[in-house]
């Protein structure tokens, strides 16, 4: 395992816009790698004045008449998380050396085959006389945790001033990655929701994305993906420009937090399979790209490979399927998302959302149509979110004023663009659905107007858990909160402190009561059956070729993945006590698939 340069074997991904803002400040000092989103400038400027005032750091404001002040608040509050960190952990090492008990509490929540662990515990059962040795061993073994950063490519909208279109460079991504670049931090920017080619090229403009002289890379690239093939395009994209893709982060497409970008029916244990059984096809041919493209530039060209990791995340909630992964898989980090919502020691999430969260059961946490994206959204009933946007429908004032924009993408009646949760689009909506309501059922009006109504502003709802976690003023309509967690939140129901939460990781504490939680590959098979079921009912009409050759394809890379679990669950030597009920799920499951029925599919799909 080339997992050298980490103290642990996790990662907290990115969570929304605020759950991880300020995640770095709270862990990195135990060695713990996070993700702070950095798409919205806004909050990120109202947690730089917060945080400065915490630590006693003089806070320059940064408004919005300032040039490029998207790209300057993302600067300035990196560097300032980036000061907090070094500064909390220079006083972590020498409290320390100094005192015993800190010592012993750090040595428990370390991974059990950790070599550091191990000197550690040794220096420490040596007992006095020892500081000096201790301080030294410190000094040149533990480092903080990353402070990584997350853009969402598809958020880059264009800007204007007034009526006139900035250039592409102050688009919402190219500043983000601005702000980032030319930011203190020696990290990684974590690439989600697809390809952005254009975003990918301004890469290029940042010279710490290239090898220095010593092969190193100042600032790294990590992508999230969700098959081989879209590695195998996106890192040979990067590499023909002379850029790295120094991590792949294999995200399951329903299992996880926030946007759910399904896959065609690939699972994610072949998913991993095929990372396993290629990586090395996946470096090379990155390296051969990035050799080329390095010397045509006249830069510095390495002679071999750089480090490639590959992560995963999405589900995981037991010490077993942690420890599985990474000695099944070869995977250099898993990542916790979800189940760090119940640590406030690590995320940042109001008393009473962290109270629902806490409270959730399966039935609880559900796919839904809420984003502007139009992707399917993880999120929680009884949110404050909901409650208010219920509130202005009851009211005849559907829709938000929409004062950030950040998802003002859609150009159907405004080339600068609106989002579709906005009252102006919804009230254009609205208004041509009742003008042509003579053309549907009154059952399909219905329900064409809660398509329209159900968007709910994301921008302030993702955003707002943070201001009130730290009292800080709210202005504008009330949005309430908005929260995404995956379906695993259903199995953690009560607040644990940083230590339990990683223990529990590392299968040395136990933090979950319910003992009929579902292996998370059989949790995810069981969303994709679901997704398929629903996506099979949504026909009303007769269904056209592709559509039939979609579902079919569908359906055989969910057979193709069952198989291949029958084989993983009966070879593997881990879930010796749940491998019946797994077994006997795959085949649950497998019925469901052979058995779906629907008209105009049945004999077409030979499942009938």
């Amino acid at each position: 395992m080339s997992n050298t340069n980490s103290l642990h074997t996790f990662h907290i991904p990115v969570m929304g816009l605020s759950y991880t803002i300020d995640s770095p400040i709270r862990v990195a000092k135990y060695g713990i790698s996070s993700v702070i989103s950095i798409m919205d400038d806004e909050l990120i400027e109202k947690m730089n004045a917060f945080y400065s005032s915490k630590f006693n750091i003089p806070y320059h404001e940064i408004t919005q008449k300032v040039h490029d002040y998207r790209a300057k608040r993302i600067t300035a509050y990196l560097n300032l998380v980036d000061t907090i960190v070094k500064e909390k952990f220079e006083l972590f090492k020498i409290e320390l050396a100094e005192n015993k008990a800190t010592l012993a509490q750090f040595i428990a929540i370390l991974p059990n085959k950790s070599e550091v662990k191990e000197g550690l515990e040794k220096l420490y059962q040596d007992g006095k006389g020892v500081k000096d040795s201790l301080l030294k061993y410190i000094e040149q073994q533990l480092h903080p945790g990353s402070i990584d950063v997350n853009i969402m490519t598809k958020l880059d909208k264009d800007n204007f001033i007034k009526d006139e279109q900035l250039p592409v460079e102050f688009n919402d991504a190219h500043a983000a990655l601005r702000g980032f670049s030319e930011s203190n931090l020696d990290a990684s920017v974590v690439l989600s929701a697809g390809m952005n080619p254009r975003l990918y090229s301004y890469f290029e403009q940042f010279p710490m994305f290239f090898p220095d002289e010593n092969n190193q890379l100042k600032k790294k690239i990590i992508l999230k993906v969700s098959d081989f093939r879209s590695a195998m395009i996106q890192g040979n994209f990067f590499a023909k420009k002379g850029l790295w893709v120094s991590e792949y982060r294999i995200e399951s497409g329903l299992n996880c937090g926030g946007h759910a970008f399904a896959t065609d029916g690939f699972l994610l244990g072949p998913i991993l399979e095929e990372f396993k059984q290629k990586k090395e096809q996946l470096i090379h041919s990155a390296h051969e790209l990035m050799i080329k493209a390095l010397v045509q530039k006249g830069f510095n060209v390495p002679q071999k490979p750089l480090d490639l990791k590959i992560t995963v995340q999405g589900g995981v909630g037991t010490a077993e399927e942690h420890a599985f992964l990474i000695e099944n898989y070869n995977v250099d980090s898993v990542g916790w998302g979800t189940p760090f919502l119940a640590v406030p020691e690590a995320t940042s999430v109001d008393a009473n959302t962290r109270l629902l969260l806490l409270n959730a059961k399966e039935e609880d946490l559900y796919l839904s149509n809420i984003s502007p994206l139009g992707v399917p959204f993880n999120t929680l009933k009884g949110t404050t979110n909901e409650l208010f946007k219920q509130k202005r429908i009851e009211e005849n004032k559907a829709g938000s004023s929409c004062p950030k924009r950040f998802l003002a993408l859609s150009k159907e009646f405004d080339n600068k663009g609106i989002c579709t949760a906005s009252k102006k689009y919804q009230d254009i909506k609205m208004e041509d659905l009742e003008t042509n309501a003579n053309m549907y059922s009154v059952e399909e009006l219905e329900k064409q107007k809660t398509l329209i109504m159900e968007k709910s502003c994301l921008c302030v709802g993702l955003a707002n858990a943070s201001y009130l976690e730290n009292n800080i003023k709210i202005k504008g309509q009330e949005q309430g909160v908005v929260i995404c967690p995956g379906p695993n939140m259903a199995y953690f129901d009560k607040e644990v402190t940083l230590s339990e939460m990683v223990q529990h990781i590392y299968g040395n504490f136990n933090v979950m009561q319910n003992i009929n939680r579902p292996n998370f590959f059989i949790k995810e098979l069981k969303m994709y059956v679901n997704y398929l079921k629903k996506d099979i009912n949504s026909f009303t009409e007769e269904i056209t070729a592709p559509q039939l050759k979609k579902i079919t394809a569908f359906k055989n890379n969910l057979i193709e993945g069952i198989a291949y679990y029958e084989t993983l669950f009966e070879e593997t030597s881990f879930f010796e006590a749940s491998r019946k009920a797994i077994i006997s799920q795959l085949d649950f499951y497998k019925s469901e698939l052979q058995a779906l029925s629907f008209p105009e599919l049945k004999q077409a799909l030979k499942i009938a």
